[in-house]
């Protein structure tokens, strides 16, 4: 492993811990040469299947483009990347689990929106105006009034 700041590929493992529910390894290092710590996360490389788009092109899946997709949805909203993180990884695990080797991005998208709108309406809302490719006012009022459907009794 090579060090970030000094690219000099001595360190050394100063502390290992399990992080994501045992899924991943998180190990912080120390460069022999400048002395200067940084992390390395490891996780077991699962194969997730292809998306099939809605023009039914094929592609891979990148959890930087689901990533960034629900960053912009949290934009100003009290989401930490921890919870953001934490979606991803249990939306991967679905996908994964479902044995499938492609899956609809409309599946894709709509186990995402599931998360948010636990999460954070307002976020979910957003993603799902990208995601749902809302093109009127009653496209919102539908989309709302689903969220109001959903939602648990405070009674």
């Amino acid at each position: 492993m090579r060090c970030p700041y000094c690219g000099n590929e001595g360190n050394r493992v100063v502390d290992t811990r399990l992080a994501r529910e045992g899924e991943e390894i998180r190990r912080r290092r120390e460069c022999e040469e400048c002395g200067r710590r940084f992390t390395t996360r490891e996780r077991l490389e699962n194969v997730a299947p292809r998306i099939i788009k809605k023009d039914e092109r094929r592609e891979d899946y990148a959890r930087e483009k689901l990533l960034v997709g629900i960053e912009s949805a949290c934009v100003k909203r009290p989401v930490s990347a921890d919870a953001i993180e934490r979606i991803l990884d249990r939306v991967e695990k679905r996908i994964q689990e479902s044995g499938e080797k492609e899956i609809s991005s409309r599946i894709l998208g709509a186990r995402v929106l599931e998360e948010l709108r636990a999460l954070d309406p307002l976020a979910a809302v957003r993603f799902a105006s990208v995601f749902l490719d809302f093109q009127s006012v009653e496209a919102y009022a539908e989309f709302f009034s689903t969220l109001e459907s959903n939602k648990p009794d405070e009674s």
